[in-house]
């Protein structure tokens, strides 16, 4: 090749049959080849479409990052693209190893905030591995997905502060509740572009029913946004034309089955569902009533969220210039006597006064921390964590919040360094928290240095003599024969480890066989971890994958009938991994128990 014509060497390499990696190798081999691949002079337009095509139909997600494609080097594009992937390959790789003893610490993170790639080739690697298809590769999986939710949580809170930086009269009120949800579900595909595209769509609706009862109002022709209605019977027409696509076309509603879902604060979720709670559908509906030119605005009314639509002179004072509006009770406009009764009790004139775009958000995010606080299932807490960020982002100085965050965090033995912080900061804003303050801190200083003498991990022979009523072995999917439940073994004792008081809670003296036999840490599909006794676990006959968020941190591979141990949990129960193939072989060969 390198004594052929620089000319007919182009045409070689501009050969539709070769590929992007065929031209890889080929540039590889001497200086003379490196040169001609290069995509200068007269082929380069071929070139440039060869590396363009194979960027395209290797990672088709990267389409959206590009608007403008005049001056790109698909070439380098290509080549930052493959090697953002093997950073991020050699990341996801190196987290088992560091972190399977404990949560991802709060600088476990450290290097991914320092990467040498664009950021959107690393988050476009960690979702190709995401969606790998099959049952495998699920430690990849788990930390993928964590090292994901963190840096698309980081991006997220830094365009919540520019938000709130922002002058009050172009903070959107639909773009915060896009934020709010973006961060509670970084792993969602939400953007503010596709939800204003749904609200777009509603108004549309608004528009033709509007049509058919005045087809000369105002709001029909302006675009959105540009449009103000200055009479009140023309307001009301759009508002009439609202409740009518909203609640009798489109079936929105409150939720008031399930009013404590976290799925009714997810602006997102309520365009889905259509339903929500009544700051959620208040959102809403006065976005839409914006966008047609009235002007409604938020009432954080004690227990339920209103709006409020002025009758009066602009700006008054007076809480009788203004009807008010309930988007959970499809649009219903009440008085101020009709709001007391909406709630049960009277309240004073401040509570029907406006609010600005910080509030709502604060609103929000405080019905969100409260569901957190209620989750019983969620052993992470992760929705109370998410909301005690969003809280802190807005108000960093509310010592109630930190010492909340700092209690939880410290509850989950993670972070301590972390804690250490916020305790700090706590004694610096509030010297009188200085007992709790001293608490924590003792407490936490003495878990730190627990962690500094641990040895390295234990190493749990089955031919130990103190093992052999150990029945059960690691990743075989059992069934609970009292409770009925479906888990996975990620773990087991000789004899319970439990102190005297969980002993004495769980009742396990009443067991036949009491504490002195083997028990085992489970995964159960309903996604908590719980300590089970050997007597009270049978082989499940209908072996099927455990829906459990940390399953990937312990099985590398579902084979259809057990789970497979990653390499650090094979190190920690190394004979286990033959025991349940064996087991798994004699029990289900046959297809019975």
């Amino acid at each position: 090749l390198t004594d052929l014509p620089g000319e007919l060497l182009e045409l070689i390499l501009c050969c539709d049959v070769l590929g992007a990696a065929d031209i890889g190798r080929v540039s590889c081999t001497c200086r003379r080849l490196r040169e001609a691949c290069q995509p200068r002079g007269k082929g380069c337009e071929i070139l440039m479409v060869l590396f363009l095509c194979a960027l395209w139909f290797r990672w088709p997600s990267l389409l959206k990052y590009y608007s403008h494609t005049d001056g790109v080097s698909w070439l380098e594009e290509y080549k930052a693209r493959h090697n953002a992937g093997l950073e991020a390959q050699r990341i996801v790789a190196s987290f088992s190893k560091r972190f399977f003893s404990e949560h991802v610490p709060c600088d476990g993170f450290s290097d991914i905030e320092t990467l040498g790639c664009p950021s959107h080739f690393f988050e476009d690697e960690l979702m190709c591995i995401l969606n790998m298809e099959g049952r495998k590769g699920l430690t990849w999986k788990y930390y993928a997905k964590k090292i994901l939710y963190f840096l698309r949580q980081q991006n997220i809170l830094k365009n919540l502060k520019e938000y709130l930086q922002r002058p009050t009269e172009r903070q959107s009120f639909l773009e915060g509740a896009v934020l709010i949800d973006q961060y509670c579900n970084p792993l969602s595909d939400i953007c503010l572009k596709s939800v204003q595209a749904q609200v777009d769509d509603i108004t549309d609706k608004v528009r033709k029913v509007l049509r058919t009862k005045n087809p000369r109002h105002p709001s029909l022709a302006s675009k959105a946004g540009e449009v103000c209605v200055p009479e009140v019977e023309l307001q009301r027409q759009v508002l009439d034309a609202m409740n009518c696509v909203l609640y009798e076309q489109l079936k929105y509603k409150g939720n008031e089955l399930d009013y404590y879902n976290s799925l009714n604060s997810y602006i997102h979720q309520v365009l889905i569902r259509r339903t929500g709670i009544p700051i959620s559908l208040s959102v809403l509906y006065l976005t839409i009533a914006r966008q047609l030119g009235v002007k409604l605005e938020p009432v954080n009314f004690p227990s339920h969220f209103l709006l409020r639509w002025c009758q009066g002179k602009e700006g008054s004072t007076d809480i009788f210039d203004y009807t008010y509006i309930d988007a959970f009770g499809k649009g219903k406009q009440l008085t101020v006597k009709e709001c007391e009764y909406l709630i049960g009790h009277h309240v004073t004139e401040e509570f029907y006064g406006v609010v600005t775009s910080k509030e709502v958000l604060q609103r929000m995010v405080g019905n969100l921390l409260n569901l957190g606080k209620r989750e019983s299932t969620d052993q992470s807490y992760q929705l109370l964590r998410d909301s005690l960020d969003l809280y802190l982002a807005m108000y960093p100085d509310n010592v109630q919040h930190l010492m909340l965050q700092a209690r939880l965090y410290f509850h989950l033995g993670i972070w301590p360094e972390k804690v250490l912080d916020i305790l700090q900061h706590i004694q610096a804003l509030d010297p009188s928290q200085h007992g709790a303050v001293g608490y924590l801190v003792q407490h936490t200083l003495e878990h730190i240095e627990r962690r500094k003498e641990e040895v390295g991990p234990e190493v749990k022979h089955r031919s130990d003599e103190k093992h052999k009523e150990v029945c059960f072995s690691i990743g075989l999917i059992m069934k609970h024969k009292r409770y009925g439940y479906n888990c996975v073994i990620y773990g087991w004792d000789p004899a319970c480890m439990m102190g005297h008081e969980w002993i004495r809670n769980m009742n396990v003296h009443s067991l036949p066989h009491g504490p002195h036999q083997p028990f085992y840490n489970v995964l159960v599909e309903d996604g908590s971890c719980r300590y089970a006794a050997q007597e009270n676990l049978e082989y499940n006959s209908e072996p099927r994958e455990i829906p459990h968020p940390d399953i990937g941190r312990y099985f590398s591979e579902f084979t259809g009938i057990h789970y497979l141990a990653n390499t650090e949990l094979e190190i920690r129960y190394p004979e286990d991994l033959e025991l349940t193939r064996a087991t798994v072989q004699k029990i289900y060969s046959s297809g019975k128990e």
